[in-house]
């Protein structure tokens, strides 16, 4: 039996700015909780007893968040160079099979505890994804891995590499060898090993999913609380309307008038309304105020937002701290967004704000913005191209 799990937790996640200036990837929150605390609770929750977490970029962050887990080992690589790099680093706490996982990917325990009981020595978690050229696509033959081609031009395969894999501790040796040839990712790892002839087999993953870019933060948050149970926890005003599922957190309290329709994740210590509307796929994080008047669709408001009267947000994110004052306006629709050079057309989306903005009254932002964190933007401003972090537009 497989008893340990090797979770890398060091990269910084670069095309997800603004929200990784402050934070890794793995703590980007999904339902009100980072990436990695999935992760990990799946990892447990399939039997595995031991996870030895690589962490590196604002580490800090998450050892203070996970202080209170057992059964973890921090070990720290100093500089991220790539994921064969990174597992190196756990060569002196693994001396028997194991697991490797991703610490900015959902997975579910039930394809992690298939793998853990996957016969072969090598074994892949594939997932069929309908946009594989983003990832390394695998080629199949007989349900061994045949190759991996790292984000192909021309698709001839449907199925993906998760990055989740079972190892034999030789693995270090054969890791050791490459990255003394300037190799550093795990892909061309296993592409060695195949072309020796050993064999590896694969594993299809039941739920995985991934956060590249901020506004796959909607799509994974709203995925995530699709199925949620409805949970009141915090006080409900008289002639307020819950339909669906509506998670409400303790001390949080919804004023008369409003409207929420689920799936709908808020927090704890919220004040929402009088006269708010909420609709569905929305997650609202810890100690956030929405006063009256505003709505919000489809959209992830992180811990500590404040948000004026008569606001209207919709497929939009936006970051920790940030004071959004009244008569605010999202327009959503079709955009093109830049993310670190790379241009993506998206067909409806509203605007990736970062912490700690401070936005006056009747302001409008076209839709597919990104705003930094630390702006500020005077009244009565219309936003039509991307602001950088920490600028001011007056």
């Amino acid at each position: 039996m497989i008893k340990k799990a090797v979770i890398l937790a060091a990269g910084e996640g670069k095309r997800l700015k603004p929200y990784t200036e402050t934070m890794p990837k793995v703590m980007i929150p999904v339902a009100n909780k980072p990436i990695v605390e999935y992760v990990i609770d799946s990892v447990f929750k399939s039997g595995i007893e031991e996870i030895i977490l690589i962490v590196g970029y604002r580490k800090e962050t998450v050892m203070e968040y996970l202080r209170e887990k057992e059964n973890i080992t921090y070990v720290t690589q100093d500089k991220q160079l790539g994921t064969a790099h990174a597992l190196l680093y756990a060569r002196d706490y693994i001396d028997e099979p194991f697991i490797i996982l991703a610490g900015d990917n959902i997975i579910d325990d039930k394809s992690v505890s298939r793998l853990i009981h996957s016969e072969s020595k090598f074994s892949l978690m594939i997932k069929e994804h309908p946009l594989p050229s983003k990832y390394g696509v695998v080629f199949l033959k007989d349900n061994k891995v045949e190759r991996i081609v790292e984000k192909p031009l021309e698709i001839e395969s449907k199925f993906i590499s998760t990055g989740i894999y079972k190892f034999p501790p030789m693995i270090f040796d054969e890791i050791e060898k490459l990255t003394s040839h300037g190799i550093y990712d795990l892909t061309s790892v296993l592409q060695k090993l195949i072309s020796q002839g050993i064999e590896v087999d694969t594993i299809v993953a039941e739920r995985w999913m991934d956060i590249v870019y901020p506004w796959d933060i909607l799509y994974v948050n709203g995925e995530m609380i699709h199925d949620i149970s409805s949970s009141i926890s915090g006080s409900i005003e008289k002639n307020v309307t819950l339909k669906g599922n509506v998670s409400i957190g303790r001390d949080s309290r919804v004023y008369a008038g409003s409207y929420i329709q689920g799936p709908v994740v808020i927090g704890e210590g919220c004040e929402i309304g009088p006269n708010v509307c909420i609709y569905p796929s929305t997650v609202i994080g810890d100690n956030v105020v929405v006063n009256s008047f505003s709505e919000i669709r489809n959209s992830v408001i992180m811990d500590e937002v404040h948000i004026g009267s008569n606001a209207s947000i919709s497929n939009s994110v936006i970051g920790k701290g940030s004071i959004i004052n009244s008569h605010f306006s999202i327009i959503s629709g079709k955009a093109k967004m830049e993310v670190e050079g790379e241009f993506k057309e998206l067909e409806n989306i509203g605007a990736i704000i970062g912490e700690d903005c401070d936005i006056s009254s009747h302001v409008a932002i076209e839709p597919g913005r990104i705003i930094g964190r630390r702006c500020s933007i005077d009244s009565f401003k219309r936003v039509i191209k991307d602001i950088p972090s920490e600028m001011k537009v007056m």
